[in-house]
């Protein structure tokens, strides 16, 4: 359904809807017949819940297509990710509270590793310390490039911000970023003959960038993505008249609730600190998006047994959740990122919804085999949002 439809069915209800984003949730068995990161966490109270609600497996995009966490979480909010497409470099910007205007084109940046000919050896960097992120980043400030200003921020360990400023910038390039070991970081390109000032000028601070990381072992080259300008999209003040906050401990995720028109809340960064920020401002907002990134990252590392203790630790603090008594808990992830791959997949992810309304389907425990029966079956992810509003009661009837 149209977002302008789905608008025109909305009411007001004294409900309360809490999204629980487990980032990269989903995964695969590390050995063939074993069990995924999901099935073995012990998590009797998610299984509770299944138990109670209502359970399913989602394709964020659609059935195939691996999606990047911003897609990913579009999809969550309500949006065709396909008809809305936000640059990464918006999101980190918003997330750490930088000011965009209408002449910045936004980049996400990575520190890198590269070996002696030039060749990606890792991507991250070995997750340099946030630190360390700072000092390079205040370092990497100092480039001049004529005709733009550039301003560099750290984010969070080997994750930046860059902002390129100037008058008649386009967004239409591509990225340094080949997202793969073993080669070397590539040219930024104009999609269109119009971007072509704008690539040379990126590609004069990339080349400016590599010449003072030279000898910054292993911070000593940086990539770039998802280059874009700040787009306009409805809210969900706008679309759906909820008082809505984020919670979120890593900066992107933050951005991509300000998108949405979400207030991000401060939070600590443990999953019991995030919890706790939820029943502290559980009077104030309709709505709350939880963000938890480390299931991601684990999955990311190939470390099967870290996933599996996430998983588990937020388990152990959802009881902090339940004894708010939402009217509706949605738990999901924006993608899946099994440890066996070590990057993100186009594997379903498992979907729990759990309301007073609800029909409980006769899954009893949260998991991809236990979900794949789930009275929900296979969904989009835009279809998520119409489900907890529905469940919460904030949606009328369509049609006479």
């Amino acid at each position: 359904m149209d977002l302008e439809t789905l608008k025109s069915l909305v009411v007001k209800a004294e409900t309360k809807i809490v999204l629980l984003v487990l980032d990269g949730l989903g995964g695969l068995p590390v050995e063939s017949g074993g069990a995924t990161a999901l099935e073995a966490a012990r998590t009797p109270n998610l299984d509770a819940a299944a138990a109670q609600g209502v359970t399913g497996l989602v394709d964020p995009v659609a059935p195939g297509i691996t999606p990047g966490s911003g897609p990913g979480h579009l999809a969550l909010f309500g949006y065709d990710p396909v008809e809305y497409r936000i640059g990464r470099g918006v999101l980190e910007a918003l997330g750490i509270d930088f000011e965009l205007t209408p002449a910045d084109i936004a980049a996400r940046g990575n520190f890198c590793t590269l070996d002696e000919v030039g060749r990606i050896t890792d991507r991250r960097a070995g997750r340099i310390s946030t630190e360390a992120c700072a000092e390079l980043s205040r370092l990497l400030d100092t480039i001049q490039v004529e005709g733009i200003e550039v301003f560099v921020r750290p984010v969070k360990e080997h994750r930046f911000v860059v902002v390129f400023r100037g008058d008649g910038l386009s967004d239409q390039l591509t990225e340094s970023d080949p997202q793969r070991l073993g080669e070397a970081p590539l040219k930024i390109e104009a999609k269109v003959p119009e971007a072509e000032r704008a690539a040379g000028l990126v590609n004069a601070f990339i080349e400016k960038a590599r010449s003072l990381l030279r000898e910054k072992h292993p911070a000593n080259m940086i990539l770039l993505r998802g280059l874009a300008r700040h787009p306009n999209i409805p809210t969900f003040q706008e679309l759906y008249q909820l008082r809505v906050a984020a919670i979120a401990v890593y900066p992107m995720y933050r951005g991509l609730g300000k998108l949405a028109g979400m207030e991000a809340l401060a939070t600590g960064p443990s999953v019991r600190d995030e919890f706790e920020v939820l029943r502290q401002h559980w009077q104030a907002y309709d709505f709350f998006y939880v963000h938890v990134k480390g299931t991601d990252t684990a999955g990311e590392d190939g470390n099967f047994p870290a996933k599996v203790a996430v998983i588990e630790e937020v388990d152990r603090e959802l009881p902090t959740v339940l004894a708010l008594h939402p009217d509706v808990l949605v738990v999901t992830g924006d993608h899946s990122t099994p440890a066996a791959l070590k990057t993100h997949s186009w594997h379903p992810v498992p979907l729990l919804l759990s309301a007073r309304w609800c029909r409980p389907d006769g899954v009893r425990e949260f998991s991809e085999r236990g979900c794949v029966q789930g009275g929900l079956g296979r969904l989009r992810g835009k279809e998520i949002l119409p489900l907890a509003l529905a469940h919460a009661l904030h949606l009328v009837k369509f049609g006479a």
